[in-house]
């Protein structure tokens, strides 16, 4: 996810301490590391660690709690070098561990973190606290620290703003009021600042529908969706047909006038009485708006908001409210311009989210409200229907080569179009469930020939932003696929996705918060800075290009404790194949968590504890 945060204001965040299994110096550091899913596996699911060595390998063991050996092997095939210390990374099979509890590996002098064997339950904790997560994010009245942002209750709109240069987020002049007051109190903040976008919201809430309809283990979950789309009930102005699409700005301008969101560091409280010098819109936050009231709205944002809308209507059980959020939800879609498209629209600048597909996202709004209409036997069912076919077609034909997460909403449209089309037993239409089917594999593949090549079977790029969201959406789509197909063929390459993001990994590092012996330690997160509490449930980008951090890691305001303490990079010794992970206050490239983040690992945890 591209945070266009100034070199020299780099923000960072403040966790206290490194879990247990965290590296230590360079200097001091064994010459192997063994790697795991430092959460665990289900009896079933084929499980593999890594050992990450400077020599060769041998014999391995799995010890449970009390010390007893439970599993002997030998190590695998060398999978090939990490970086020029660890040339080795050697695959331990440990699939004939079935039996729950709770075990480590060992091999030579190097033991693992913990993990578990259960036959249910396993994902549940790390679930919940993701879900925990959102609660942190809330602004407005029901903030966790307290009510936030109570102006924007009243807030003003104003016209797109000129910014530098077209990769910053650096106002040229001035901002024009064009309106307002205008209520957009609450939702959630977008990541480790307190901007809200109704591009990412609107992602973010239909996953989290997606999750609580598919079974989370979660009972909280429904309520946080509710506060999501109450929010984007705020944001969507029936009356004058305008989606409102920003709050806040992240710079302040060329002439130091005003200051932005990113530009100073505080809890969110402090804003709205915040007279100091510059900071009027740092007390009375800017709105602005997708287009002009009635005109049309960019095609991703008017398909991915109408499919929260619908997909709340799916599980609605008053029928009339779900009739309301049904009427909204194609009042939303029917807006769209799919027509002399151009930029899309997602955030100011476009550059801190620079989305170019948006046909999946008018097939996901498609299939949704196709699907909420089956279900209230509204006859406008087999229009959607239609509509969403037409899009999934031009979709395939258009718009290939990624995966699931914030960009590319394909594989959740694909698999929900597949059940409207059953449910409706259609035929006829642009796409079939075998073409549906064909681009749910074509995007596994994608992973799958990725993971073949890399020495922890990583489906993800990790050195570009968004690998740890990536790596979940492959797992998610691993069980999407299962879902229409009752093929299992990717369900080992699935597991291994969550696997990586869950530990194994070079780095050896969870990065969800407080989840597993060695999670994420210090994330790019305000309110999880200054109060000292740790972001649980927080899913960081995770490593990222080598090259972003050449110019180091920026420094601190002064409102920011150092983390770690030390500064010292105690994942160095791990960087390679052109990629870095930093646990650091500094390090927005790696560790800022953010809500789209949060809500595809939610998703994939969902669909893998059925």
């Amino acid at each position: 996810m591209k945070r266009l945060i100034p070199a020299a204001l780099a923000l960072a965040t403040l966790t206290t301490g490194f879990a247990t299994g965290a590296p230590a110096h360079a200097g001091s550091a064994p010459s192997a590391f063994i790697r795991v899913d430092q959460v665990g596996f289900a009896p079933a699911e084929t499980k593999h660690a890594y050992l990450m060595t400077s020599g060769a390998a041998g014999r391995f063991s799995v010890v449970d709690r009390r010390g007893r050996e439970v599993l002997t092997g030998t190590a695998g095939r060398d999978l090939g070098a990490w970086n020029t210390r660890y040339p080795h990374v050697y695959d331990l099979d440990l699939t004939r561990l079935r039996t729950p509890g709770s075990y480590r590996i060992k091999a030579g002098a190097v033991t693992s973190p913990e993990f578990e064997v259960a036959p249910a339950g396993l994902l549940d904790a790390p679930a919940r606290k993701v879900v925990d997560f959102f609660g942190l994010q809330r602004d407005g009245v029901g903030a966790r620290g307290g009510p936030s942002h109570l102006n924007d209750r009243a807030a003003s709109v104003y016209a797109w703003p000129e910014f530098t240069g077209p990769d910053t987020d650096q106002i040229k002049g001035g901002l024009t009021r064009i309106g307002g007051p205008v209520d957009v109190e609450g939702g959630w903040f977008d990541a480790g600042d307190y901007l809200k976008f109704t591009h990412i919201l609107s992602y973010v809430d239909t996953l989290l529908w997606a999750a609580e309809r598919d079974g989370a283990p979660v009972p909280r979950l429904r309520a946080e969706a509710a506060h999501g789309l109450g929010y984007l009930d705020k944001m969507w102005d029936e009356k004058t047909k305008t989606l409102y699409i920003q709050v806040g700005i992240g710079a302040g301008n060329e002439a130091g006038t005003f200051d932005g969101d990113h530009d100073i560091w505080r809890l969110p409280q402090a804003d709205d009485g915040d007279t100091g010098d510059g900071r009027q819109f740092i007390r009375h936050r800017p709105v602005f708006r997708a287009a002009a009231p009635g005109e049309p709205i960019s095609p991703n944002l008017a398909g991915r908001t109408a499919a929260a809308f619908a997909l709340a209507a799916q599980l609605e059980p008053s029928r009339e409210r779900a009739k309301e959020l049904l009427d909204k939800a194609a009042s939303v879609y029917a807006m769209a311009k799919t027509t002399g498209v151009g930029q899309l629209v997602t955030s100011l600048p476009h550059a801190f989210y620079p989305e170019s597909v948006w046909r999946d996202d008018m097939e996901l709004g498609g299939a949704q409200l196709a699907l909420a209409a089956q279900r209230l036997g509204d006859p406008r069912a087999g229009r959607w229907l239609a509509q969403a076919a037409h899009w999934a077609a031009e979709y395939l034909r258009e718009e290939t080569g990624d995966t699931l997460n914030l960009y590319d909403v394909s594989a959740l449209a694909h698999a929900d179009l597949v059940r409207a089309i059953r449910r409706a037993r259609a035929s006829g239409l642009a796409v079939s469930e075998a073409d549906l089917v064909a681009g749910l594999r074509v995007q596994l593949e994608i992973g799958a020939r990725r993971a073949a090549a890399d020495p922890f079977r990583a489906g993800a790029r990790y050195d570009e932003f968004d690998s740890v969201p990536h790596a979940f959406g492959l797992a998610a789509t691993s069980r999407l696929y299962r879902s229409v197909t009752g093929d299992r063929s990717y369900d080992a390459f699935g597991t291994g996705q969550r696997s990586w993001a869950l530990g194994a990994n070079p780095w050896g590092v969870s990065f969800v918060a407080e989840v597993g012996e060695n999670s994420i330690a210090c994330p790019h997160h305000q309110v999880a800075n200054i109060t000292g509490r740790p972001a649980t449930g927080a899913v960081v980008n995770g490593p990222n290009s080598a090259e972003l951090f050449e110019d180091g890691l920026g420094g601190r305001f002064d409102e920011m404790p150092a983390c770690p303490p030390d500064e010292v990079d105690r994942y160095e010794e791990f960087t390679g194949r052109g990629s870095r992970f930093v646990d650091d206050v500094r390090s927005w490239q790696a560790s800022e968590p953010a809500d789209d983040f949060a809500a595809v690992a939610l998703y994939a945890l969902t669909l893998m504890s059925r």
